[in-house]
């Protein structure tokens, strides 16, 4: 009992990645390993929107955005500029982490519904611009040309590939996120989460805490973005726009933003709908376009904030963080 007690999260994760090593090996499937890939890249995304809105307290919509600047950075360096495609892999992240750098200061002193708006009108700014240059972006009708993914001579051009390369990034942003949370920065955030006045009032300096987990987030989203262009070899602005935030916000509150995990599960329940609805909207409303689908994730955003507010996996553990957060505060300014 009490060995369990001591490693029950080791002895989970083990059970989790092992389950995942062997996924490849049981399912055959080239639809159900698509699924995960692109679950992997969401979780990616996820995790970083997760530590920014769930632990910083900060609401982003134009995580797509820094998505989408990723998938471009990676695309045209590889396909425009022939940069050796693990190269522009690499510096796909800074890009979108030195825009999140130079928005951040004054976008992030914002507060609440204007911060929405803020980072809202970011996330159409950047799909406008990658609609309008189209001779470096191809427009509307997308960028084509991307070479595949080589890492010394393996070519990696199937999905078995790509779920093993998108999920060791993944469980490297898990991990790295885990030991963020258990930090000292990371009760930092908690604090800031809790009250920021308080926070403020105990030494914290919030705006520079909180410019770096937009940065970090913003990073994260943008690998994200390079292994997704180089895993469709295709990328358009469609995938990058006021959906897909809103999908990115859905995944961090449905799963839990203020845990490590959630925005993985919620990850999950999110591409499982989409691909629900991708079968049902044509069967029970056949002349239906794409907006119903933003509608009904409208509706599960608006009954998990009234039913769920804390998300699948958080709902006790935000009840255990807002009492704590002037001394958790306190306690990291001490240290």
């Amino acid at each position: 009992m009490n060995y369990w007690a001591k490693n029950k999260n080791i002895i989970l994760v083990l059970l989790v990645v092992t389950l995942f090593a062997l996924f490849p090996l049981v399912v055959k499937s080239s639809y159900f390993l698509g699924i995960f890939v692109i679950a992997g890249l969401y979780s990616i995304v996820a995790v970083g929107l997760g530590l920014l809105l769930g632990y910083a307290g900060q609401v982003s919509f134009g995580q797509a955005a820094f998505y989408g600047l990723g998938a471009y950075t990676a695309a045209i360096l590889s396909g425009t500029y022939g940069w050796p495609p693990l190269l522009a892999l690499a510096a796909a992240p800074f890009l979108p982490a030195v825009v999140a750098a130079v928005i951040g200061r004054p976008i992030l002193r914002l507060r609440e519904h204007y911060l929405v708006l803020g980072t809202l009108g970011f996330g159409i700014l950047v799909y406008i611009l990658l609609k309008e240059f189209v001779g470096l972006t191809g427009g509307p009708s997308g960028y084509t040309g991307i070479p595949y993914l080589s890492i010394g001579g393996l070519v990696l051009n199937t999905d078995v590939q790509f779920f093993y390369l998108v999920w060791f990034f993944a469980f490297l942003t898990l991990v790295g996120a885990w030991n963020l949370v258990n930090s000292r920065i990371g009760r930092a955030l908690r604090a800031i989460h809790g009250s920021e006045v308080a926070a403020e009032a105990a030494g914290i300096d919030t705006a520079r805490l909180k410019l770096k987990v937009f940065i970090l987030s913003a990073f994260l989203a943008g690998l994200a973005g390079g292994l997704y262009a180089f895993y469709i070899t295709f990328v358009s602005p469609s995938p990058f726009g006021f959906h897909a935030s809103i999908q990115f916000v859905l995944m961090a509150v449905v799963g839990g933003a203020a845990t490590v995990w959630g925005p993985v599960v919620g990850a999950f329940v999110i591409v499982g709908l989409i691909e629900f609805l991708r079968w049902a909207v044509p069967v029970v409303l056949p002349k239906a376009g794409g907006e119903f689908e933003i509608i009904f994730f409208g509706i599960i955003l608006v009954l998990v904030l009234l039913f769920r507010p804390e998300g699948i996996l958080s709902h006790k553990r935000r009840r255990r963080l807002e009492p704590e957060a002037g001394k958790e505060a306190a306690e990291t300014c001490s240290t």
